[in-house]
């Protein structure tokens, strides 16, 4: 199979080191006369705040005035294997009927631009433009077919992904024992390619006969608008930092063709975290965290299938480890491993973002 990455990735990851080298250096910047300046308070940073952004957004709001860049690329593997069964048992040892056997293997790859401006001490907003390289085997075996054989079905799907407008407020100031708490709104407009934009094509079995649809590509977006209200929150207690979140993602239905099933409406999202981590010193932080996300089952107008049968929620959980390494008193790398521990969730996803305050 050959992997194609998206093209933005070199080029974000090309344009990084330029950026970097423009952005504000360790050293303190020297006067006309010679001497050496006192560093500014907008140079320094949150110890706290760079814990709890190493794995998701969860920091406190962006200064006032400051521009981040934050260029990231990531990578995700699912690997799963389905066996259906249509027959009946003879004796527990004996089975006759039709078994298929299937497993499908998909890489994702993302490449994404974030870009964060702080208005106030209290208030900012940020926008992220991803996009996506979708690469998926399905290989499957009918032993009762009489073919001793697998057969390999290949599909891709490649370009932009849906793009995220987000605002952030900060409630608290963390004073008098009390945690950092954020509130925040993100909405996900669908300019990436969905399910019901792509090509199908009709799955035959051996003698001809319509058993299913599959779609030509892999979509590369949700085809849906989407709002997420949610919070998190920050409480530094030396020399560990404890953190958490919690959302509620409603997507709106929309109307997708009678033979779609009509007016379609994707189940909203339930998603919480949290986690802890502390500094090694004052550049390298290591961080540990869990993710969940409750995903309601999509109605449909009209039920097209009355055989499908699908459980009324998804869960989702990953595990994650992340580290961080500040280059610069502006600049730092984070490195995050994520393991599913849950079936529908990615087996793996490595991410790996570079942060440059302007």
């Amino acid at each position: 199979m050959t992997t194609k990455l998206p093209w933005l990735v070199p080029v974000v990851f090309a344009a990084t080191p330029l950026i970097a080298a423009a952005a504000p250096s360790d050293r303190d910047t020297a006067s006309t006369d010679g001497s050496t300046s006192v560093t500014s308070s907008e140079h320094e940073h949150d110890p706290a705040t760079d814990i709890a952004s190493i794995t998701a957004d969860r920091g406190i709001v962006t200064r006032p005035g400051r521009f981040t860049i934050e260029p990231s690329f990531s990578h995700a593997l699912s690997n799963s294997t389905a066996v259906a069964v249509e027959g009946y048992t003879v004796i527990p040892a004996l089975l006759i009927g039709l078994i298929n056997i299937s497993e499908i293997q998909r890489d994702i790859f993302v490449g994404a631009m974030s870009l964060k401006y702080g208005f106030t001490s209290k208030l900012e907003a940020a926008i992220r433009v991803p996009y996506l390289s979708i690469n998926e085997d399905l290989r499957e075996r009918e032993v009762f077919q009489g073919t001793p054989v697998d057969t390999l079905r290949e599909s891709s799907g490649e370009g932009l992904g849906d793009v995220e407008l987000s605002a952030r407020y900060q409630l608290t100031d963390g004073l008098g024992g009390w945690p950092y708490v954020i509130g925040a709104m993100r909405v996900k407009a669908p300019t990436g390619e969905g399910p019901y934009d792509v090509d199908q094509r009709i799955i035959r079995d051996n003698q001809g006969n319509p058993i299913g649809i599959e779609l030509e590509n892999r979509p590369t977006g949700s085809g849906f608008w989407a709002f997420e209200p949610g919070f998190s929150f920050i409480y530094p207690t030396d020399p560990a930092v404890l953190f958490g979140n919690l959302s509620y993602v409603w997507t709106l239905k929309e109307e997708q063709g009678f033979e779609n099933g009509g007016t379609v409406d994707p189940g909203d999202i339930v998603r919480f975290g949290f986690g802890m981590g502390f500094a090694f010193n004052d550049r390298t932080s290591f961080s540990l965290s869990y993710d969940h996300s409750i995903i309601r089952k999509t109605t449909f107008e009209r039920n097209n299938d009355l055989f499908a049968a699908n459980f009324d929620r998804i869960q989702i959980g990953s595990l994650s480890f992340g580290l961080s390494q500040r280059l610069t008193r502006s600049t730092s790398l984070s490195l995050t491993v994520s393991v599913g521990v849950t079936e529908n969730a990615p087996n793996s996803e490595i991410t790996l973002r570079l942060p440059i305050s302007l």
